[in-house]
């Protein structure tokens, strides 16, 4: 009689003290007999301990046994408060026993403790929670029978669960461990939330949580993906039913509830039978073999209908014709699956191994008003070996009533537990977070070369690109005559003679005179800035540079010549008498496109005589005689225009100024046009 909480499985199990975790009663004794696979040894962990001491473990105390029955030699008997039991306690072979004895004592919670075989050396107990461990991931196994009712559960899969709750029994309910095997889970920890959604799945019930430092997640192999109910995935022609539900309201309309009617999350009626009784079933047709590790099901989810499915069976077959019912590995009873406790909550149950089958079947037991119920179906594609099929043939149908008396007993003995079922929240989406091992090679190739491929096209796009750019920028600069920037600086004018011979047939670079900055020049410099300079008429050929030509230019070059570079000094070359290829003088009757070149000249030496530079503007008339000397005074800022005219030079070996115009002129002596008259500076 002084037996609680227990769940001996073949490879592990729970067991606790009566009334555990209160205070025991007195008198009290329990004997647990524990047997594993021949040839392997059991270990015992402690997750709680606290048998009262007061009398050195005479009367009250947890004594440990090597094997069973009268030749089991013992271990080790323990009490005392609060007692820490670090290591584990194993056997000497597959067999142990433990015995409880609680004499007289007014406290003392007794104790829980977990059982594995020594190959499971990461054993934890139903206690452990992940406040307990400090790695941000991490393996363990729980043992069986970790739904226990005065261990705590908050938060759902995927969004994860509080920090305080407790390992195993959150592996439960997230459907990674079976309650009745155990199983290993993997952990990992992460930042929390401020909130914990609660939700009834696989017998246990996880609560609303406040905010919390930390939450874990289960690490699972990713075959929990809907198989097609509520997308449409699967036609109405597949989803059949034993009846029917057909009525008509108060108006006068007919209601037909039909299978097609039970997808999950579709709003309208569900699927209702028309008779209630344990002979009813909905059965999907997967159209090939899948993977199923879990169902949700819900109720009518119409207020005014509160009808939903309390407890159900789950058949499967290959061929619709010969139908097997899941049972859970190591036992030969079937299992009884807890559906909803109200008609709109979503309640989900996993498949632990997961059943593999064309043809799935809902058999309800146990129903509220009507059998009615929506359904999703979780799973994956299945494309490896077969898993071992545990079940039978379904029994043989008796009464309705005499059937559900029998059942009673059976539903209340497969799903015996504490949990409170009746204050539940809503089921979130579970969704497919990776992939089935059928395609991990192929996701793992595509993985690599997309990214490869990308960066090949991109460089390759790029070489084009710069290429085609490269192209276009040779075609534009190739063929122009003017100088680089580089090129235009008064100390490259001794280096033009290494220039080769460039074409004037090519876009022409405008000219601008700015006698501000000339001004500032020296007479040398003067040439090289003329070229640099745009202007709104063509430059003459002053110097030897190639001057450019322009769409408004009054020079035009003489057909059937080529331009050259000139290397003549103004101020230094020798007497001669020098005709430039391409330009001619400015009619007498349009002085108005031809500007004349504006030179400072008051710097420079004065050249020997009979040596004068060259200019190619003529004197627009008659001018008089120019001043004592080879040059002339440029105009000053204050002397007006009107009263003052340019002077230009005779030319050279043709005196007089009345000269033919195609002659040859020498450089300006005085600067300003004149706009009338022939009044002398």
């Amino acid at each position: 009689d002084g037996c609680g909480h227990t769940v001996l499985g073949p490879e592990s199990g729970t067991l606790a003290s009566i009334n555990y975790p209160q205070t025991s009663p007195n008198s009290t004794v329990c004997e647990w007999e524990i047997r594993v696979k021949p040839g392997q040894r059991v270990q015992l962990k402690f997750g709680d301990f606290d048998i009262d001491d007061s009398d050195s473990c005479h009367s009250s105390y947890l004594r440990v046994h090597n094997g069973i029955g009268p030749t089991r030699t013992e271990i080790g008997k323990y009490c005392g408060f609060g007692f820490q039991m670090d290591g584990l306690i194993k056997s000497k072979s597959n067999e142990m026993t433990v015995q409880f004895m609680s004499g007289i004592h007014t406290s003392g919670r007794g104790f829980l403790a977990s059982y594995s075989t020594t190959d499971k050396s990461d054993l934890i107990t139903c206690l452990e929670n992940a406040s307990h461990f400090s790695e941000p991931e991490f393996n363990k196994y729980c043992p069986a029978g970790c739904v226990i009712p005065f261990a705590d559960v908050s938060g759902t899969i995927p969004h994860g669960y509080r920090d305080s709750s407790s390992l195993c029994m959150a592996g439960v309910h997230a459907g990674v461990v079976s309650n009745t095997l155990g199983g290993q889970i993997n952990i990992v920890i992460s930042k929390g939330i401020p909130y914990y959604e609660g939700s009834l799945a696989n017998n246990v019930t996880s609560k609303v949580g406040p905010l919390s430092t930390s939450l874990f997640t289960f690490k699972t192999s990713g075959c929990y993906g809907t198989l097609g109910m509520e997308s449409g995935v699967i036609p109405d022609s597949h989803i059949t039913a034993s009846s029917i539900l057909e009525w008509s309201d108060q108006a006068g309309q007919v209601n037909i509830w039909k299978p097609e009617n039970a997808r999950l999350k579709r709003p309208g009626p569900p699927w209702a039978a028309f008779i209630s009784d344990e002979q009813q079933w909905l059965q999907i047709d997967l159209n090939k073999e899948k993977r199923i590790t879990g169902i949700i099901t819900t109720g009518s989810t119409l207020p005014e209908h509160y009808y939903y499915v309390s407890a159900y069976r789950i058949l499967y077959s290959d061929d619709a014709k010969k139908w097997m019912v899941y049972r859970e590995p190591g036992t030969d009873r079937d299992k009884i699956f807890q559906g909803n406790t109200e008609y709109y909550q979503e309640v989900r149950n996993n498949f632990i191994p997961p059943i593999i089958a064309r043809f799935f079947r809902i058999n309800p037991l146990k129903w509220h008003q009507k059998i009615a119920m929506k359904v999703e179906l979780l799973g994956c594609q299945f494309s490896i070996g077969r898993a071992p099929k545990f079940s039978l043939p379904p029994p043989p149908p008796n009464s309705n009533d005499d059937k559900n008396d029998d059942f009673s007993d059976d539903f209340i003995h497969s799903v015996k537990t504490s949990l409170e079922t009746d204050k539940t929240t809503f089921t979130p989406e579970i969704k497919n977070t990776t992939v089935t091992p059928s395609v991990t090679k192929d996701v793992a190739l595509v993985a690599v070369l997309v990214p490869v491929l990308v960066m090949v096209f991109t460089t390759l796009i790029l070489i084009l690109v710069c290429a085609w750019h490269w192209r276009n920028r040779k075609k534009k600069t190739a063929g122009t005559y003017d100088l680089p920037y580089w090129d235009r600086a008064g100390w490259w004018k001794g280096m033009k003679q290494f220039l080769p011979t460039k074409s004037a047939d090519h876009e022409e670079t405008p000219v601008r005179y700015s006698s501000s900055e000339i001004s500032r020049l020296r007479p040398r410099e003067v040439p090289a800035m003329l070229q640099t300079e745009s202007a709104e008429y063509a430059q003459p050929l002053v110097g030897g540079m190639v001057g450019t030509l322009h769409q408004r230019s009054t020079f035009k070059p003489e057909e059937g010549k080529e331009a050259s570079y000139a290397d003549l000094d103004p101020y230094n070359s020798p007497v001669q008498e020098v005709y430039h290829a391409y330009a001619e003088p400015l009619p007498i009757t349009a002085p108005e496109y031809a500007t004349p070149i504006i030179m400072d000249m008051s710097g420079h030496a004065s050249a020997p005589l009979g040596i004068s530079p060259i200019s190619t503007f003529k004197a627009a008339g008659n001018q008089a005689a120019p001043p004592a000397g080879p040059y002339n005074r440029p105009l000053c800022g204050t002397e007006s225009p009107s009263s003052v005219r340019a002077l230009y030079d005779t030319p050279k070996g043709q005196p007089g100024p009345g000269a033919a115009a195609e002659l040859l002129y020498q450089v300006p002596q005085g600067l300003p046009h004149p706009t009338g008259g022939n009044e002398q500076p």
